[in-house]
This record gives C-alpha cells, structure tokens and sequence, in this order.
C-alpha cells in the first residue's frame, strides 16, 4: 500500500510540534498569531505548510452534504 503522506510532509509537521514544544510555534499569517499549545493545531499547521510547498498530502476532509429525499 502506497504511504499517504509524502516522507518531507512528516518531517514538516515533526517540525511544527518541535516548535511548539519549544513554545515559538505562532498561529496566523506570518506568526502573527498567539502561541499555538494546542497539539492538533500542531499538526494542522504543519500539513498547511506541506500543502504549500506542494508536497503530497491529501486533501483538507469537508462536510458531505446530506442529498435530500
């Protein structure tokens, strides 16, 4: 089975939550943020900049509209 995640997207979000272990992981645009103690906001940041860069991950997970009966 092919990996989902390219192995540099991983190294990104490995990365973010260094960062925000250290405490200079910043939410926003251009860190303008506050600090980021949230693990899964770790994450997230992370995949957003690997999605940036143009590495391979999937796409961002969406509401599925109800079809209507």
């Amino acid at each position: 089975m092919a990996r989902r995640y390219s192995r540099s997207a991983s190294k990104d979000v490995k990365s973010a939550m260094h960062r925000r272990k250290r405490g200079t992981l910043r939410s926003g645009k251009g860190g303008r943020g506050g600090r980021v103690k949230s693990r899964k906001q770790a994450i997230a940041i992370g995949l957003s900049q690997a999605r940036k860069a143009g590495k391979k991950v999937p796409k961002k997970a969406t509401a599925k509209k109800k079809a209507k009966r």
